[in-house]
């Protein structure tokens, strides 16, 4: 396999698993599907993280998401 290929493929699988943290921590639902909402909310976050307030959100969030990820094994990546 060429090395674009093995490239290309890595950056489809990290995409789908991206993809489906968003599906795992309910955003499909909550906003039903509406992808102007999920970018909104993206955007949101990433404005957040620049803020003065960034290292508090990435200290929250990130205590918030190892919970998550330990309470549901099968959400982590096998690599």
């Amino acid at each position: 396999m060429r090395t674009w290929q093995v490239e290309r493929r890595k950056r489809t699988r990290h995409l789908i698993e991206l993809g489906g943290l968003v599906v795992k921590a309910g955003i499909v639902e909550l906003t039903g599907d509406d992808r102007a909402i999920i970018l909104g909310a993206l955007l949101w976050s990433a404005d957040k993280l620049k803020s003065d307030e960034g290292e508090r959100a990435r200290a929250q969030w990130a205590a918030k998401g190892k919970q998550a990820l330990e309470a549901a094994p099968a959400m982590r990546a096998t690599r």
